[in-house]
């Protein structure tokens, strides 16, 4: 009984981590799939099987040598020095991008909720200090409560569509783009994800007693990965070419199913920031820790504050310079750990 629970509160921690804000806004979908036509289910496909056996590989590799952080795993797999610059890149990245999240966590507050941006910040922080106390279990829990609002607004999404006459257009829509951009697309988008996961997955890896729980997780995690990608992309594809207008494709697509599920949706793109902006924070702090006597509170704390500050700031320039470098650097990762045996 015991195992069934972890192996679903990882499978939900690992949805949570890859699916998050790409999910709500629909863009990445786009992006990554949907642009592709009738080749996108089949790409999801391609990215489901990798997110499952790539994604359950490096968690059980970070529990067999006992990981504290990404760190570790990242000398595991590159070296020592090698994998020290790795870490430090992904640091700035990490810290760049949940400035970016606070940002939009402020954002949410003043739009749907007619509060101050800074209202937004300073709640998001302080529910993360409380949270972070607990350590991987408030993370486990918070990803119980989110995954399944996700997966019901999957469900609600899809269930609308199929009544649509455009139901089956993911089946027939065509593409420009090349093939090779078409196949290479599912791999980027898993090498960036899981690389961008670490913070989560090795410390949740590591830290949990079974092994079995670590593989079934992984497994269901993938599966539930590919479930929800297949159905933002279902619905997506139903209402091109004109959704691509939206900032926000997904938010169309929910706006139509009535107040309740557009509540629903808001304080999912909520709880879905925040429960990643908790993850990462716990992960950068585990790193930071390996290399000072300063307490996980005060590196915690000090990170976050460096969040704050950052999102009262544009923050594309830094991004679009670091971005193609870990892209690049994803890649490469990907490639490391498919060919690591241990």
């Amino acid at each position: 009984m015991k195992t069934g629970i972890r192996i679903f509160q990882i499978a939900f921690t690992y949805i949570g981590t890859i699916v998050g804000a790409g999910f709500a806004t629909g863009q990445e979908i786009i992006q990554f799939f949907t642009q592709y036509g009738k080749w996108g289910a089949l790409t999801i496909m391609v990215a489901t099987a990798l997110f499952v056996w790539l994604g359950t590989k490096m968690m059980l590799m970070s529990r067999r040598i006992s990981a504290r952080s990404y760190e570790d795993l990242n000398k595991h797999l590159f070296g020592p020095r090698a994998g020290a610059v790795i870490s430090i890149i992904m640091l700035i990245i990490l810290i760049g991008v949940n400035s970016v999240m606070l940002a939009g966590a402020g954002s949410v507050f003043m739009e749907h909720l007619n509060m101050h941006y800074q209202t937004g910040l300073l709640l998001t922080i302080i529910g993360t200090y409380l949270l972070l106390k607990r350590g991987i279990q408030a993370i486990l829990q918070i990803n119980s409560i989110v995954v399944p609002m996700m997966l019901t607004l999957s469900v609600l999404i899809v269930l609308n569509t199929l009544k649509m006459p455009t139901a089956d257009r993911f089946l027939s829509l065509s593409t420009d783009q090349h093939m090779v951009a078409v196949w290479f697309s599912p791999i980027i988008y898993t090498a960036f994800n899981l690389v961008m996961a670490q913070a989560v997955l090795v410390p949740l890896g590591s830290k949990t007693e079974s092994a079995t729980a670590v593989k079934w997780g992984g497994i269901a995690g993938g599966i539930g990965v590919g479930l929800m990608l297949l159905s933002a992309h279902i619905a997506i594809s139903a209402h091109m070419p004109g959704i691509r207008q939206y900032e926000i494709p997904m938010g169309s697509i929910a706006t139509h199913l009535g107040a309740v599920v557009q509540i629903i949706y808001v304080l999912l793109i909520f709880m879905e920031i925040f429960s990643t902006f908790v993850a990462d924070i716990y992960g950068i702090t585990l790193q930071i820790q390996q290399h000072t006597t300063l307490s996980p509170k005060l590196i915690s704390v000090g990170v976050m504050f460096i969040c704050f500050m950052l999102s009262q700031f544009g923050f594309s320039s830094l991004l679009s310079v670091l971005y193609p470098l870990f892209g690049c650097l994803s890649i490469l990762w990907v490639v490391k750990l498919m060919l690591k045996s241990g």
